[in-house]
């Protein structure tokens, strides 16, 4: 495999991995609110 190939695999996985990061951050941070958005609405039963 070319260095440049392995490299933007490299880059594309370190993005993925610093996004879910950051959703798991913002759910720990604001997940209590956004379960009881989703009880007010009715919509709570998903989880």
């Amino acid at each position: 495999m070319p260095v440049g190939t392995a490299a933007k695999i490299l880059a594309g996985a370190a993005l993925l991995a610093a996004a879910t990061g950051l959703a798991f951050a913002s759910w720990i941070d604001h997940g209590a609110a956004i379960f009881m958005t989703m009880v007010e609405a009715g919509i709570s039963w998903c989880f």
